[in-house]
Parts: C-alpha cells; sequence; structure tokens
C-alpha cells in the first residue's frame, strides 16, 4: 500500500464510518481494486477505525464529558444509566472479539461476494426503519441496548453497515433518532479502542499484526480517517434526526447488486 491508495482508503473510512454505508465493506472494495491483501488491509482498517475514534471525541465531546460528569457522582443518575446502556451493547461485540476473531478475519479476506451481500442486507435495515413508524421512547432501555449491540456484533461482517444496524435497529425499536444518532456513534468507542489495544499487544509479543505496510501510508490513513470523519459525523447526526437514511438504503442496495456481479465476473 502506497501513501496515496492510504489517502483514498482513510477518507473512505472516515466518511463511511458514519454514513450507513458500511465502511468495512468500502474499505475491501477499494483494497481489491488496488491489489491489497487482506492482512495488510485488517492491519490498516484497524488504525483508520481508531482514527474515526478519535473524531468521534472531537464532535460528542460535550455528550462524553456529561457522562464522565455523572459517572464521578457515584450515584444512579441519568449519566450513569447511559454508560450502563453502552456497556450493555459491548457484550455480543466482546463476545465475537474474544471467540471469533480470527473468522472474522478470513471473512475481510475472502472477496467481494459476502461485501455484495452484506450490502444489500444493509440497504433492507434502513428500507425497514424508514417505513417503520413505532412510537418513539425518551429514554434507551438496558433491553435495547443489548440488542443494539447485536446488530452491532453482526456488523463485524463487511458490507453490513455498523452505524447502519445499530441505528435502524434502535428506531425499529422505537427509540427517538436524535438519541439513537448519538448513542450508536458512542457504543463504537470502547470495542474499537478494545480492538487496537489487542492488537498492539499482539505486536508487543513479537506476531505480525501489520504485516509488510510501511508508516507513511499509517499516517496519511489516520490523519485522512480522523479529519473526513470528523465531517461525516457531524453530517450523519443531523441526517438521522431529518430520517433520510432511504437514500442511503437506496445507495446500498446499488452497491451491493453492482459488487455481486463484479465478483461473479
Amino acid at each position: 500500500m502506497d501513501w496515496l491508495q492510504a489517502l483514498v482508503l482513510g477518507i473512505v473510512q472516515g466518511l463511511t464510518e458514519y454514513l450507513p454505508v458500511s465502511s468495512s465493506g468500502h474499505l475491501a472494495i477499494g483494497s481489491y481494486l488496488f491489489g491489497i491483501d487482506g492482512e495488510e488491509n485488517l492491519a490498516f482498517t484497524v488504525l483508520v477505525h481508531v482514527a474515526t475514534v478519535m473524531s468521534t471525541f472531537v464532535v460528542l465531546w460535550k455528550e462524553i464529558d456529561w457522562i464522565l460528569k455523572g459517572l464521578f457522582k457515584f450515584k444512579m443518575n441519568d449519566e450513569t444509566k447511559y454508560f450502563l446502556n453502552i456497556v450493555v451493547s459491548m457484550i455480543p461485540i466482546g463476545i465475537v472479539g474474544v471467540f471469533f476473531k480470527d473468522q472474522v478475519e478470513e471473512i475481510f479476506g475472502s472477496g467481494l461476494l459476502i461485501v455484495g451481500c452484506c450490502l444489500l442486507l444493509t440497504a433492507l435495515l434502513l428500507t425497514f426503519s424508514y417505513y417503520a413508524k413505532p412510537r418513539q421512547r425518551e429514554h434507551i432501555s438496558l433491553k435495547d441496548a443489548f440488542i443494539i449491540g447485536l446488530a452491532q456484533a453482526c456488523a463485524v461482517l463487511p458490507g453490513l453497515s455498523r452505524s447502519g444496524s445499530t441505528i435502524a435497529t434502535g428506531l425499529l425499536l422505537g427509540n427517538k433518532k436524535e438519541k439513537m444518532a448519538q448513542f450508536s456513534f458512542l457504543m463504537v468507542i470502547p470495542p474499537i479502542l478494545g480492538e487496537a489495544l489487542l492488537d498492539v499487544l499482539k505486536a508487543a509479543k513479537g506476531e505480525e499484526a501489520f504485516g509488510d505496510i510501511s508508516v507513511l501510508p499509517l499516517v496519511v490513513g489516520f490523519v485522512a480517517a480522523f479529519v473526513s470523519g470528523c465531517l461525516a459525523c457531524k453530517w450523519m447526526i443531523n441526517i438521522v434526526k431529518k430520517g433520510k437514511l432511504i437514500y442511503f438504503g437506496i445507495y446500498c442496495a446499488i452497491a451491493g447488486a453492482v459488487t455481486i456481479v463484479c465478483s461473479l465476473l
């Protein structure tokens, strides 16, 4: 991977992490077009995901600060309940990360067919959430947080949008649009940072965690993902509030169909 490829893929990651079109799916497509192997792509994917987490800190710092201040009051307040929801939402992805990490890594190098199929599934989820009109609740319950966490765990598949899956699931459960966008972006912070830590520990043990990729593409990709992620995060929050997810569903349907056709040629 050279720095120009890293720049393009970093921008793609930053934009698509928040837009409900699957960042992992688009990275897989981009890596396929650039001829980047699965191991190198996985290492780069982890790094640019960390970059987008940093952009979440920047855009949603007021909400993060609100949660932290409430936690240190050491009582069961709204902030503590919100934090517990995030913890509960992490359980499914934690199980996948601990017990199925090797299988997930294999999937990332398995070609475009699965990416195309998962993009179609993302399109269905977004379409269902757009047309479903459940009564919207003020607060996300622990039960809903766990179910949304299950959606996040399923979204480790390349092509199945994490933000699309979690936001759509939350909307189908009857949660408010503005609440779901914020919760979706905050709940991903601990799993991604945990994944990054595991890879650092893996590298410290002398295992090949980053393949043959050089430092420059990693730095360029990180910066590109961070900057584009800041822009996309703000944009996506406004999009969810306005209920315009159907347009992304149409895009995912077209992208999925084209990807499947290309994979079969």
